[in-house]
């Protein structure tokens, strides 16, 4: 498809590097960006794909408070491992810088300085909270209290995470530190801003007139929305001594808020990547600014970022915000929080060499319009009955079969049929249905049109029988697996943007250099003599018992989310020291344990507390084997009133702790003692 523009600047939003990266940044942002950069390299653009690690912020330094470690160590574990994680995935950045670089500080400061000399921001005097013991003011995510309209004791300064609510700090009740735990006091702080009011004028000209026909609807609207409502000053720096130092006189102890210096990244990083030439692909009008970003980052990339390039004057405007929804997992929100989460590093380690199939799973779910559900099912089936059935399937009986008639070779192709002429003239269409498709930002359609090519090869062999013509009708069998092997050879070019591991095997596979977009679907790829290695398959099924895996982990995250947010019983009313002196608690050791007949819950125990052997019957069959019990001390209650229990005079009663889950577990001493050793 022919292109207005000379160069393309393709951002992918910044990973936060205060923790992995998952399946949701992957469908979100990282795997269309990359879908389009490979498919406009392969359409002979030029493009630079660019991205980079947020290393400031709040959220870096409480990691590291946390871990007992300087935020450079957090972001220096967490860069190098997001960094490797895309590599191994197949994102072909051209770049992967970080914001704490040399080069970003240079870059940022000298930008805000250029705003600040042409009086672009405001000052502003606010009362912000102080904690007086660590003697620092305290940005939002320091600050915990008590959300004003769900009553969640643990909700932060600028967010409650149980009920979603946006907050300011002093909305909570109760405010409190997270550095000391003490109640904050307001003092002033001052504090520059850049004046989004003055701006909405000319967002809404650019935005809600300029671009209502070519943005996706989800971008528009939420833009839209937020013009509607009203735009306010938002500040661009932090009291805080973590990021950027505000490059002012008076600014001491102040940064760039992350909101401000991140998008400058990737300006930064252009810079790092091409220092004569880097103002080309972001101040030149010849090219195309394109920014891949989750929903959740649709505002400071359609309106605070472009208010801050137009305040500065010198740069262009993306012409582009194609944001994706939210995927989920397994029904349910996916949560770093949490850790309910598929995280890309454990996803490479559990499926060595299979990136390429979580590739394909998430372009074909891709939450481009609305949310989407990623489960562990429809992981295996769309291997299972579209990777291996469908598109393995076809490359494998086309080469396998070349192999056995025609030793590999690429055979001629002699006269055609009308059938034949319909399955070419489709072959030819099919480049430039996909790379419309790519260059529109419908990466789901586009990957199902690919795998509508496979289809019809699938279908031409099914319908043709080389199989059973070949004893007959030899130049006729070649004729068709001519035309196979040419759908092939253009599927190794079209599935390149998709599932580069996987094109490049099947380039190997056929013996063929990478191919550009502008030579898929000719009819002679592969020339006649052309000589084919082994067939090996591209695919490997997937068991149940993988995913099964995969499902068991998920649920033991649930488990402990559960157990970890399940509040313990209040305590109960005091006892005096004289009743609790009534009660003889001893050690015993079990000699014996038996279920009870006929029930599900008692086993009846033999118990030697030192003083006899007595029977105690407990409803515990259902935590614990009888024969395990043998031999186990444990804490008794002696003195507890017999009582006959199924016919058994029970006389005791054993100690024991129930978790959050209902399961049991036995209170036994540290170590062994002599039987009706007292409790004390």
């Amino acid at each position: 498809m022919p292109s207005d523009f000379q160069r393309y600047t393709v951002t992918a939003a910044l990973p936060y590097a205060n923790g992995p990266v998952h399946i949701g940044h992957l469908a979100g942002v990282y795997l269309p960006a990359d879908i389009y950069v490979r498919y406009l390299r392969s359409a002979g653009r030029d493009v630079k794909f660019i991205c980079g690690s947020d290393e400031h912020g709040v959220p870096i330094t409480i990691r590291a408070q946390k871990e007992g470690v300087t935020p450079q160590q957090v972001v220096d574990k967490y860069h190098a491992l997001i960094r490797d994680s895309f590599l191994d995935f197949g994102v072909s950045f051209d770049i992967y810088s970080r914001t704490s670089s040399a080069t970003h500080r240079e870059v940022s400061s000298e930008f805000f300085l250029k705003l600040y000399q042409e009086g672009k921001f405001i000052e502003q005097t606010s009362q912000q909270y102080y904690d007086e013991q660590a003697d620092q003011f305290l940005a939002d995510r320091y600050i915990v209290g008590t959300c004003p309209n769900c009553g969640n004791e643990n909700a932060y300064g600028d967010q409650c995470e149980r009920c979603g609510t946006s907050l300011s700090p002093t909305e909570l009740i109760n405010p409190r530190s997270m550095l000391s735990g003490n109640n904050p006091v307001l003092r002033e702080t001052k504090h520059w801003y850049l004046p989004l009011d003055q701006y909405e004028p000319w967002l809404r000209e650019w935005i809600v007139e300029g671009h209502k026909n070519d943005w996706k609807a989800n971008v528009y609207g939420q833009c839209k929305s937020w013009i509607d409502q009203g735009l306010h000053p938002r500040a661009v720096t932090r009291d805080l001594d973590w990021g950027v130092p505000v490059p002012v006189a008076g600014a001491e102890g102040k940064v760039l808020y992350v909101w401000f210096d991140a998008p400058i990244g990737y300006i930064s990083a252009t810079k790092d990547l091409l220092p004569d030439t880097w103002e080309t692909y972001w101040k030149d009008s010849g090219s195309k600014l394109v920014h891949f970003i989750g929903k959740d980052n649709i505002v400071f990339h359609c309106i605070i970022f472009p208010a801050m390039l137009r305040a500065h004057g010198d740069y262009i405007l993306p012409d582009n915000v194609p944001a994706n929804e939210f995927l989920n997992l397994e029904g349910d929100k996916i949560s770093t929080s949490r850790n309910w989460a598929v995280w890309l590093h454990e996803y490479l380690q559990d499926f060595p060499g299979q990136a390429d199939v979580l590739r394909y799973v998430l372009c074909a779910n891709a939450p481009e319009n609305k949310d989407n559900d990623f489960t562990w099912k429809d992981f295996q089936a769309r291997n299972n009955n579209e990777l291996l059935a469908t598109l393995g399937n076809f490359v494998n009986r086309a080469v396998v079969l070349t192999h056995k008639y025609f030793g590999g070779q690429i055979p001629a192709r002699n006269e055609l049929t009308e059938f034949d002429r319909d399955v070419l003239q489709q072959l030819a269409d099919f480049p430039a249905r996909i790379g419309h498709l790519i260059e529109n930002y419908r990466f789901r359609d586009a990957l199902n049109e690919l795998m509508n090519l496979a289809r019809l090869g699938n279908k031409y062999l099914a319908d043709t029988e080389p199989w059973k013509l070949i004893k007959t009708d030899e130049p006729r069998v070649a004729t068709i697996l001519n035309i196979a092997l040419q759908i092939t050879a253009s599927l190794t070019t079209l599935m390149e943007p998709f599932l580069p591991n996987t094109a490049l095997r099947l380039a190997g596979m056929l013996d063929t250099e990478k191919t550009p977009w502008t030579a898929a679907g000719h009819a002679d790829a592969l020339p006649v003599g052309h000589q084919l290695k082994e067939a090996f398959l591209l695919f490997e099924k997937i068991e149940d018992a993988t995913v099964e895996a995969q499902v068991q982990k998920l649920l033991d995250t649930k488990k402990a989310n559960e157990l970890a947010n399940t509040t313990t019983a209040p305590a109960k009313e005091n006892v005096s020291f004289e009743e609790f002196s009534r009660m003889d608690l001893r050690v015993g050791t079990i000699t014996a344990a038996e279920k009870v007949a006929k029930t599900k819950k008692l086993l009846k125990l033999t118990v030697d507390t030192g003083l006899d052997q007595r029977t105690i019957v407990s409803g515990i069959a259902e935590s614990f084997i009888p024969e395990a019990l043998v031999g186990q001390q444990v804490l008794v209650l002696l003195n507890l009133a017999p009582r006959e229990i199924k016919g058994i005079q029970s006389q005791g009663m054993l100690l024991l702790a129930e978790n959050a889950d209902g399961s049991l577990a036995l209170m036994q001493p540290g170590q062994q003692v002599k039987p009706g050793s007292g409790v004390m």
